[in-house]
């Protein structure tokens, strides 16, 4: 390992030891910042959220990378605590692996680089902060990355796009008394509730033709005394669907089945979505460019085609909001096990550096094409 790939595994160390959750990434902020600074750059911080902004270079064409920063919240060996197992402390390595390529000729390069380190992208919403925020608003071309499970992509191939599908997690809360066990006729059973509602669910039908789930993911209702009916519970919904078309159809017909079931037993059931991810617009010019950089840098037998999930990224808000920006995700084949959001996920270190030299080839091709 050269000196160059041992502090990035250094940085990739740090980031991967001290993880944060959505909205409170303070030290990652910090830690990023420090990183910019000692090497002469300033970069910008958000007044209301963490994440920040660098830039190198000046002028047009600016062309951006982001990295999303934030952890997941998941036990790990019995211990609930903040977990980087969605690849997050990879991502914010591989741009700041760019940073250091393209900082040796910062005075060469035709146009401004940005580098984006967004929070919050596991609740849906760090995104569209940040487009609120305006660090889109001159870019004309915008580069993301994403590590891929084994079943996707195997390490050493890359794929020029990701196409994720929408996803949309509403918690809801059934609002009832408890009852004496005795009595299950002074109340209604929150659990009864619950269950009729993951069987009404289990029972939805949408196109077949275009990948789609919906399902409870959480369930909490009870305590200790086995005597009491709850009246009370908790439930959480991931929906996900292959096209922004098909999640709205798939949303309305759970709250149809939602305010059925509130009717029906007449109990309080209110609900509120957690997070919302749209579904990938692919843009054919930055597909192209990315994919002109994997063969230029790694060769044809390294390409992959386009990779569909149903896996979701708040990535793509920034396309819907801004249509004419250029921009794609890169997938890392890495040979990630056992998978994404397992809270042991591993993958290939290797394919860290080979990731940075195909964005970096990503980030020049699109500097040579300038505004057009």
């Amino acid at each position: 390992m050269n000196t160059y790939e041992a502090v990035l595994k250094e940085v990739f160390d740090h980031l991967h030891e001290y993880p944060e959750v959505s909205w409170k990434e303070v030290n990652t902020t910090a830690y990023l910042r420090e990183f910019f600074e000692e090497r002469g750059v300033t970069p910008s911080t958000f007044v209301d959220c963490t994440g920040l902004v660098a830039d190198i270079g000046e002028g047009n064409p600016v062309v951006a990378l982001r990295a999303d920063i934030d952890a997941l919240w998941q036990e790990v060996n019995g211990d609930f605590r903040a977990n980087h197992s969605c690849g997050h402390d990879a991502h914010m390595t591989i741009v700041l692996g760019v940073f250091l390529h393209l900082l040796e000729r910062k005075d060469e390069l035709n146009g401004t680089v940005r580098f984006i380190f967004q929070p919050a992208e596991e609740k849906g919403a760090g995104a569209l902060k940040l487009v609120e925020e305006g660090v889109v608003d001159d870019v004309d071309y915008l580069f993301g990355m994403h590590l891929r499970p084994i079943q996707e992509l195997r390490s050493g191939t890359f794929s020029p796009a990701i196409s994720h599908g929408a996803t949309r997690h509403v918690r809801g809360v059934i609002e009832g008394d408890d009852a004496h066990g005795a009595r299950p006729h002074l109340n209604t059973n929150a659990i009864q509730v619950g269950a009729e509602l993951v069987q009404a669910i289990n029972n939805m039908h949408f196109d077949p033709l275009i990948p789609h789930s919906m399902k409870v993911t959480a369930f909490h209702a009870g305590g200790e005394s086995a005597n009491i009916i709850p009246g009370r519970a908790t439930f959480t919904v991931d929906v996900r669907a292959q096209t922004n078309e098909l999640m709205e159809e798939m949303t309305a017909q759970l709250e149809r089945v939602i305010s059925f079931y509130k009717t029906y037993h007449k109990i309080g059931i209110k609900t509120e979505v957690v997070a919302n991810m749209a579904a990938a617009v692919l843009n054919d010019e930055a597909t192209d460019t990315m994919r002109d950089a994997i063969l230029e840098v790694k060769g044809e037998e390294t390409l992959c085609p386009v990779r569909i999930t149903t896996g979701g990224d708040d990535f793509h808000f920034y396309t819907i909001k801004k249509p004419g920006l250029r921009a794609t995700m890169l997938g890392i084949g890495c040979d990630l096990t056992p998978g994404l959001h397992h809270p042991q996920m591993t993958f290939q270190w290797e394919a860290i550096p080979d990731a940075i030299k195909v964005i970096t080839k990503a980030v020049e091709k699109s500097l040579a094409k300038g505004n057009g």
